[in-house]
């Protein structure tokens, strides 16, 4: 059984009991998150999701001339800065191409459609897959932060309450731009290529390529202005210990209000 068959045998068995509308936003909430979070482990993409950071890590952490204290970063280490940039792209992939692609094959397949003549409002799938792959960020993100710092000594962020902030608004921003493209994308596929087109640019403003330090200053300002370099950038602020540039901060929640806002009036159901 596939998992967007039982998405849709679970709308069908909510609408046999209560053909009508009026459930309210918790409305079946449990079961769809249990059955997404299911589906999620079972998809081979997610593999990658965890797997590409922890091994970045893992080259970056072993190699001499990553490992070692160098001038272009201020005497620090390059695998020192190279974190942010590395739990931007893990939200990005998350945002861009998981999330996007799930909701628009959800609506080639017309299950959005489906539960929206159900108790479940489809509104609430959207909460479900929020969750879930929140729960798997998280997650990423702890193992991440957890084998950086015991296997190479890489410090946690001296800013705690300054990089929890960045890393929320961050993944608010992205997850605004992943509804917006699965709002516009007509089939999964058209999705997940819109999500991968997307990724490269702000990945590279981020620093996943060219580490900020190192990123000529015109870039540098573009990235300012871009929700993965803000994001990156403010997360790099409160690992130094200092708190986020109010810029950054402003540039990711304008992206989530104006970008979510977007997504929201041209979000399809069928």
């Amino acid at each position: 059984m596939s998992g967007t068959t039982q998405v849709i045998d679970m709308a069908q068995e909510n609408g046999q009991r209560t053909p009508v509308k009026g459930g309210n936003l918790l409305t079946g909430f449990g079961k769809l998150t249990g059955s997404e979070f299911r589906l999620m482990l079972r998809d081979p993409g997610i593999f990658f999701v965890g797997f590409i950071p922890i091994l970045l890590v893992m080259i970056f952490g072993l190699l001499p001339s990553t490992s070692s204290p160098s001038e272009d970063f201020g005497g620090g280490r390059f695998i020192d800065f190279y974190l942010p940039p590395i739990l931007t792209m893990i939200i990005a992939m998350m945002a861009l191409n998981a999330l996007t692609s799930v909701l628009a094959t959800y609506r080639e397949r017309g299950v959005l459609r489906r539960l929206a003549v159900t108790p479940v409002r489809p509104v609430t799938l959207m909460l479900a897959q929020g969750l879930v792959n929140m729960i798997m960020l998280s997650t990423v993100t702890a193992v991440v932060l957890l084998l950086a710092g015991l296997a190479f000594d890489v410090p946690l962020p001296r800013q705690v309450f300054g990089f929890v902030l960045a890393f929320v608004l961050c993944v608010s921003a992205m997850f605004a731009l992943g509804l917006l493209i699965a709002a516009l994308a007509p089939t999964g596929k058209a999705a997940n290529g819109i999500g991968t087109v997307t990724f490269f640019p702000l990945a590279f403003l981020a620093g996943v390529w060219t580490p900020g330090p190192l990123m000529p200053d015109v870039v540098r300002r573009i990235s300012d202005f871009s929700p993965l370099g803000a994001g990156s950038q403010a997360m790099q602020a409160a690992w130094s210990g200092a708190f986020p540039k109010p810029l950054h901060l402003v540039v990711l929640l304008g992206f989530t209000l104006l970008v979510g806002f977007i997504a929201s009036r041209l979000f399809r159901w069928e």
